[in-house]
């Protein structure tokens, strides 16, 4: 051999990125922890209306069910964050709604729409 001439190429898979074993997928995000961000968000933002309720009860509900699927899933699925945030805003969503019926029980919030002034 030379110093003029190339080298010879190297043998087949050599220096190709190493391949991940048979089925190493990627972790996916849970669609429960997503609907629970997403339905205790709504909950939160709709505060003003009656429907609150019923997605903050549903964020903290699919926020369970997801963190008990992630934890289950040994890192097949991910997404304890999402969940945690639709727990916590359910949480908060349903709080605030106590407050609302404790403040029109007493009197604080009037309820009347009435603003005639006769």
């Amino acid at each position: 051999m030379s110093y003029n001439e190339p080298p010879p190429p190297p043998p087949p898979g050599y220096g190709a990125a190493p391949q991940p074993p048979y089925g190493g997928q990627p972790a996916s995000n849970s669609g429960k922890a997503i609907a629970s961000m997403v339905t205790g968000l709504i909950g939160l933002i709709t505060l003003c209306c009656g429907l609150f309720v019923v997605a903050s009860i549903t964020a903290l509900i699919l926020g369970i069910i997801a963190r008990k699927e992630i934890r289950a899933s040994n890192g097949a699925l991910k997404g304890d964050g999402m969940a945690l945030t639709g727990i916590i805003t359910g949480v908060i969503g349903l709080l605030l709604f106590i407050v609302s019926i404790a403040l029109v029980a007493s009197g604080v919030i009037d309820t009347n729409l009435d603003y005639s002034t006769s």
